[in-house]
């Protein structure tokens, strides 16, 4: 292990003694001088091949290969889902996302974000004397409970989510009233916790990059004598892309060279400013992504090659990402890392640097420190979960990759968009378990689990383990360490049920992450909101409902009310069908009454779908609700062929 220089000859020995560790006295200023500040560059939506130091040929990028060559690049490292909010939520806790409950895209409507009892990487390091600040996408959460200074950050200037949840169009023109887009309120960009501007047109985001790299510039140059810690979450290059004029039509190679020569520029400004103010050498750089390409979006997104698919699945194009990093006198130049790594590992390995405690609640990080020094043999991350909405998709043990049975988001022959505009996505499906030699086969092309029998059936065994843990929407498993989100909770709205307290059947089982207060939740007398997260609502993945309710008497004259929410951009539609019957001894029953519903059709609202009847002059004991899923997503939809889901709450009778 390199020694740390140090300025107090008394303090020497001492930190010599603890390497990396803090020094015994955290007052003493040579001891803030000698724990290294951290630069973590985010790019969101980066591909693997992005860059020129992993096969990038469209342009160049000197300065983040100048760190490669100056440092570590990590071919097998891994963000923790392929999508933004959970990727953000397991890099700055140290967790699977699925541990945290942060999964998916939190959005302007979102009621959930970052627990504040989670402990993220700023908190943990202002405890040692770390100086923290965040330039661009947050993304954990938009309400004032859930941003960056209420979980450690000083500083704070960006957007609260992605650059596209604004109400306009991917080709910069305001969204049709039809367009779920037009929804959405105007993009904040937000300094500390208030709102400093609007991001309204595509002139706007082409100031991002800008207005970031100036603000991390000041940043480091602020609070040079202290040991610092600087997050820079890039918008770019997620779409819509955008660049400022000092960098339209430089690459000559269209507007995504631009915008990659932009982020290369700002990763120079930082190696520039720690070199004017003397800090380059005790300045920990690592730059890396929330996950690969947006493929669809054709000559606006990036490439994974040579790996499989791309943002939104778990073939390598999601995770894994290109990573490089730079410590002079610490990380060895020039060198290359093949074992498997993850953004879940920077926050015990940040620990380890500083001497920083872990978390009080459980992780799933481990530092990689020996990784980074290039130790011989070190290997302290043998497995990977490859986890995606809830679903476990895949393990990794070493250089095995063992897929389970799943239905994903493909990129694969179908057209892309262009110059702005999506395509559409296929639909792939694992049916059966695939087992891959990533040493062998980064692309993912030659099943070789009938070769393998007895590796199939070792890794089978860490996805039970996994499972366990953390759960698998898949199996409609809860895991058993899973812990809740942070919520915006409001006051429930209460109505008088003639039904609370009664007994009920639920037929079909609804999904364990949106089983709200079980059974009971359909009588217990609470409305649910328009946040299908509220634990009101029953959710119910690609199967129909059917409900009994036994009044334990028979009554006459009675209103039926049953409830159901949609939020097509959630994957939650209407049902198609519902049925409401009456009986009075539960076997024979009468039905009601039937509605027929276009639940197929494109709705932009955020809505719930009452259906409601009187039975008049009829003694009734039990009543019936069914309910007919459209089982899967339009082709219109993002999610075509992926599982609908119906979420049904209150059944009111009066």
């Amino acid at each position: 292990m390199n020694k740390i220089k140090l300025s107090a000859i008394s303090l020497g020995l001492a930190c010599l003694l603890l390497g990396f560790q803090s020094c015994k006295n955290p007052a003493s200023k040579d001891n803030e001088i000698s724990k290294p500040n951290i630069v973590l560059i985010f790019i969101d939506d980066l591909g693997y091949a992005d860059i020129g130091c992993f096969g990038a040929t469209d342009y160049q990028t000197p300065n983040i290969d100048r760190l490669a060559n100056e440092g570590v690049h990590f071919t097998d490292f891994y963000a923790s889902q392929a999508v933004c909010s959970a990727s953000r939520a397991a890099l700055l806790t140290g967790c699977y996302s699925e541990r945290i409950s942060v999964l998916g895209a939190l959005n302007a409507f979102s009621n959930i974000g970052i627990n504040p009892e989670e402990t993220i990487i700023p908190e943990m390091l202002k405890k040692q004397g770390y100086a923290t600040g965040i330039f661009g996408k947050w993304h954990l959460g938009h309400h004032k409970e859930f941003l960056p200074l209420q979980h450690g950050f000083d500083e704070y200037v960006g957007l609260p989510y992605s650059n596209d949840m604004w109400p306009v169009g991917y080709d910069g023109v305001p969204a049709d009233t039809n367009s779920w887009k037009s929804n959405y309120p105007p993009l904040p960009l937000i300094e500390d916790n208030r709102v400093i501007d609007t991001i309204a047109t595509l002139e706007d985001q082409a100031k991002l990059t800008t207005i970031y790299t100036e603000k991390a510039v000041q940043f480091i140059k602020n609070h040079k004598d202290k040991p610092f810690f600087l997050y820079l979450p890039h918008s770019m290059v997620h779409v819509p892309i955008a660049v400022s004029e000092k960098f339209k039509g430089k690459s000559g190679r269209g507007l995504f060279a631009d915008v990659m020569m932009e982020v290369d520029w700002s990763v120079g400004e930082i190696i520039k400013t720690l070199e004017e103010n003397g800090l380059d050498d005790n300045t920990l750089i690592i730059f890396t992504a929330d996950n690969g390409p947006w493929l669809n979006f054709g000559n606006h997104a990036g490439s994974a090659d040579p790996l499989r698919e791309g943002k939104g699945s778990m073939w390598e194009g999601g995770p894994r990402v290109s990573t490089v990093m730079r410590w002079p006198g610490k990380i060895p130049a020039g060198t290359e890392c093949n074992q498997i790594a993850s953004t879940i590992d920077l926050l015990p390995t940040f620990a380890e640097i500083t001497g920083a405690s872990l978390p009080e609640k459980e992780i799933d990080g481990v530092s990689i420190l020996p990784l980074m020094e290039g130790e011989k043999d070190a290997n302290p991350r043998e497995q990977f979960y490859y986890y995606y909405g809830g679903k476990l998709i895949a393990v990794r043990k070493d250089n095995w990759k063992l897929v389970f049975p799943h239905s994903y988001r493909s990129y694969v022959g179908v057209e892309p968009g262009m110059n702005g505009l999506p395509g559409p996505y296929g639909k792939g499906i694992v049916s059966e378990i695939e087992l891959y030699d990533l040493s062998n086969d980064i692309s993912e092309t030659n099943n070789l689990a009938s070769q393998h029998p007895e590796i199939v059936e070792q890794l089978k065994i860490i996805g039970d383990s996994a499972r366990a843990e953390l759960g698998d929407r898949i199996q409609n498993k809860k895991g058993r360490a899973v812990r809740e989100p942070g919520r915006i909770y409001k006051e429930k709205e209460k109505i008088s049920n003639f039904a609370t307290g009664k007994n009920i059947l639920i037929k079909n089982m609804y999904a364990h992450q949106y089983s709200g207060n079980g059974d009971e939740t359909l009588i217990d007398g609470a409305i649910g909101s328009l946040d299908f997260t509220d634990k009101e609502w029953l959710g119910f993945q690609g199967t129909d409902v059917e409900v009994i309710i036994d009044l334990k008497e028979k009554t006459k004259d009675k209103q039926i009310e049953c409830r159901f929410l949609v939020n097509q951009r959630s994957w939650i539609f209407s049902p198609e069908k519902v049925v409401i019957s009456v009986s009075v001894n539960g076997k024979d029953y009468k039905e009601v009454k039937t509605f027929n519903i276009a639940a197929r059709k494109q709705n932009r609202n955020i809505e719930i779908k009452k259906f409601k009847i009187d039975v008049r002059n009829t003694k009734v004991r039990f009543i019936k609700v069914q309910a007919k899923n459209i089982i899967t997503c339009p082709n219109w939809h993002d999610g075509a062929g992926g599982k609908a889901w119906l979420f049904i709450d209150e059944i009111i009778i009066n």
